[in-house]
């Protein structure tokens, strides 16, 4: 139990860190001045006659000769203040300051100061405890109770200072509430970083390693103290603690930050508002955290947001994400995800990317289970809808959509753009496999828009794949179309009185090729099952099984053909012959959604392999191994287009009429995903419930506009056609 105790006046300002750990020949100031800048003239002490006019003006000081200030310095304008230690001020005018509509005159009043470096122009009023802080120049500091440092200040990072008990390190409990996959935070970390933490959580000497990079990323020594960087605001608020604050950051009403580093800039400024509370945790450049929010044991990537009320522990929350009003515990959440709505919770669960929760959805209950040890693992584009409920433990392939509904039973689904729901009455679980395509495909051509137009971070540090046509996902429809064959076969076999039990799986899938690529009415009224889908007894109910095989198809040569042509118009020396000379060979099937980057699994295990072995000695060298890896992606992602290609088509060698037929499939596929766009979009405009709540069309037009003027739909249709173009001048390459 800790206690009050007297302190003697020397240990009360003298006492911010042990001797022991002052090197021999320093003072306990050698740390501090090297975070300082002299100003060009130097330092001076004050004059007599400025130490008077201090004194008239209240001000008290343990003494004046520990009091420093550079050239310019008018002592009227610092009025009522008690100096303790040592203290230096830089430039104090009768100038003032405005940041909105807070204007204040700079110097310093009404404050207790104990050993910091103040920059020029500052504008210090009513801080009653501000201790072993550097403030840069033109900070306005206003009403805050109390700014401190100790000696022991890790910044949010999950390091220990000297002489510190390992039991003190903060963790963060990602993915599992069991903490069997912590990781530590640290200033920098991306998405990439957390998930290949914790991730591979069998590989003990990555584990160490990686300890040891975060370890060795920051100086151990005590003594430094906290900075506030030039420009930034603080008001109203009540502790501030431990905290490294970056330039241009606005803080408003805070009860409480501790043990952080804000990043902010001038390009990217981080702001922090009324009644919020963070402790344990790194918020990212350009970050926006209001209303009433507490957050403990956090990651805040760039550009993102925590508002009204939203609870966040122990959780890693990716760049251009925002969280409202709900609880999110134990997560790791890759870039683009939006939960909004104070009736939803996310719990031990990893998101991979732009990911949507809506109102009443509540991911992770574990009440089939009589521990918590489990976990839900959702591909890109995951988006459960109003009011579902799912389970520990559940896998969903990228894009997967849940309707509304109590899921009971854990789930694996395979099937990418699929739709999950509850058939009740039947007591079924259908599956609707590549729905988006089929259904929804302005909300799809739109997704792929928004989330790359709102990645407004001016350092792209972590790399992020936001086109849903990427070789994760089509790799997933290629194995979906294997299931599809199997099981579709399986359904045939029992509708005309065969057992398909005993016949190979190779053959099941041959079967149901030629099924699924023969006329509709072949398979027709067949019941195809899903199997290992749901832990249950109920059927799982695949539908339109012939429709999702042949969009899955489409995906795979619009994909293809997206690449291919979008790469030889960018390479006018290249031609579809060289494509197939310099891309052959066997596709990487295997590919790891490393926080947002997608990247071979090859390349992953070369990552860590070189991380083990200590060719990679720092997470800025992690980082750019990601930056090289990145650069070759695209040349990866043409290579893996043109095989899946091939292997779809089943062709060998392609001739030049193949080439021709594919580029004509591309135009068609085109022209479909731009008729789905607008098709889909002009439901709602034919919607007479839609339109119950509008007295006139009139009424509706001013509120929706016109429908062949949404932007969206325009810059489709100018992107349609750019395409066809480009398509038509390869088609004369061919000819």
């Amino acid at each position: 139990m800790e206690r009050v105790t007297v302190l003697s006046p020397d240990q009360l300002y003298n006492s911010f860190m042990d001797p022991k750990y002052i090197p021999e020949g320093k003072d306990k100031y050698y740390l501090r001045n090297t975070q300082v800048k002299a100003p060009a003239g130097g330092w001076r002490h004050l004059t007599s006659s400025e130490i008077e006019s201090l004194v008239k003006n209240d001000n008290t000081a343990m003494s004046w000769d520990t009091i420093m200030v550079s050239g310019e310095f008018d002592p009227m304008m610092v009025k009522n203040n008690k100096f303790y230690g040592f203290v230096r001020l830089g430039r104090i005018t009768s100038n003032g300051l405005q940041y909105h509509d807070l204007r204040l005159s700079c110097g310093i009043t009404n404050s207790s100061i104990h050993s910091c470096d103040i920059g020029d122009d500052c504008a210090i009023h009513n801080v009653h405890y501000l201790s072993h802080y550097i403030i840069g120049d033109r900070c306005m500091l206003f009403n805050i109770q109390e700014m401190s440092c100790t000696d022991h200040a890790k910044f949010g990072n999950g390091i220990v200072k000297e002489g510190e008990e390992e039991s003190v390190r903060v963790w963060m409990e990602l993915m599992n509430e069991t903490g069997c996959r912590r990781i530590l935070p640290f200033d920098g970390m991306i998405a990439a970083d957390a998930y290949m933490w914790a991730k591979f959580i069998d590989d003990r000497l990555l584990q160490d390693r990686l300890k040891s990079l975060t370890q060795n990323a920051f100086d151990s020594r005590r003594g430094f103290y906290g900075t506030i960087g030039s420009g930034c605001v603080i008001k109203n608020s009540w502790i501030i603690k431990d905290v490294k604050i970056g330039s241009c950051c606005y803080i408003k009403g805070a009860s409480k930050l501790k043990n952080l580093t804000i990043n902010s800039s001038d390009k990217e400024p981080s702001q922090i508002g009324e009644n919020v509370v963070l402790v344990n945790g790194i918020v990212g450049y350009g970050c926006r955290i209001f209303y009433s929010v507490i957050a403990v044991r956090f990651v805040l990537g760039s550009n993102s947001n925590l508002k009204y009320g939203a609870r966040l522990m122990n959780s890693f929350m990716g760049d251009n994400s925002t969280i409202s009003c709900c609880e999110v515990l134990n997560n790791l959440i890759f870039p683009a995800h939006e939960q909004h709505h104070n009736n939803s919770f996310l719990i031990a669960s990893v998101l991979k990317g732009q990911t949507n929760m809506a109102a009443g959805a509540t991911i992770g209950s574990n009440h089939n289970s009589r521990t918590n040890d489990n976990e839900i693992e959702a591909g890109r584009g995951f988006w459960p809808g109003l009011c579902s409920s799912v389970k520990h433990s559940c896998k969903f392939a990228s894009f997967t959509m849940l309707a509304k509904g109590a899921y009971p039973a854990e789930m694996i689904n395979p099937f990418p753009f699929a739709l999950l729901s509850n058939d009740e009455t039947h007591g079924e679980l259908h599956v609707i496999p590549a729905f988006s395509w089929l259904y929804n495909m302005f909300a799809m051509a739109r997704n792929n828009w928004k989330y790359a137009n709102r990645d407004m971070r001016v350092f792209k540090v972590q790399n992020i794949e936001f086109d849903a046509y990427a070789p994760d996902s089509i790799e997933e429809a290629i194995e979906a179309r294997k299931f599809l064959d199997a099981w579709t076969a399986k359904a045939w076999m029992r509708k005309n009185g065969k057992s398909p039990e005993g016949v190979s799986t190779d053959n099941l899938i041959e079967t149901g090729r030629r099924l699924l690529n023969g006329p509709a009415s072949e398979v027709e009224g067949l019941e195809v099952l899903g199997e290992d889908m749901e832990k249950s007894k109920r059927k799982v109910v695949i539908l339109k099984p012939y429709e999702a095989y042949h969009a899955y198809g489409d995906m795979i040569v619009y994909y293809a053909v997206r690449n291919i042509s979008a790469y030889l118009h960018e390479n006018p020396d290249k031609n579809f012959e060289s494509i197939s000379i310099q891309f052959d060979g066997d596709r990487k099937r295997d590919w790891f959604n490393l926080g947002g980057q997608l990247m071979s699994v090859d390349d992953l295990e070369e990552l860590k392999s070189d991380i083990k072995d200590g060719t990679i000695n720092s997470w800025k060298e992690v980082h750019h191994r990601y930056t090289e890896i990145w650069k070759r992606y695209p040349q990866d992602k043409l290579r893996h287009a043109y095989l899946s290609l091939k292997h779809l088509l089943r062709i060998e060698t392609f001739t030049p009429d193949d080439w021709m037929n594919v580029l004509n499939r591309g135009i068609e596929i085109q022209n479909y995903v731009m008729t789905q766009v607008y098709e889909t979009r002009k439901k709602d405009y034919e919607n007479k419930f839609r339109q119950a709540t509008f007295n006139s069309r009139e009424e509706m037009i001013a509120a929706w506009g016109e429908l062949d003027e949404n932007s969206f739909i325009l810059q489709q249709k100018k992107e349609t056609k750019e395409f066809i173009e480009r398509i038509q001048n390869l088609k004369k390459l061919l000819d």
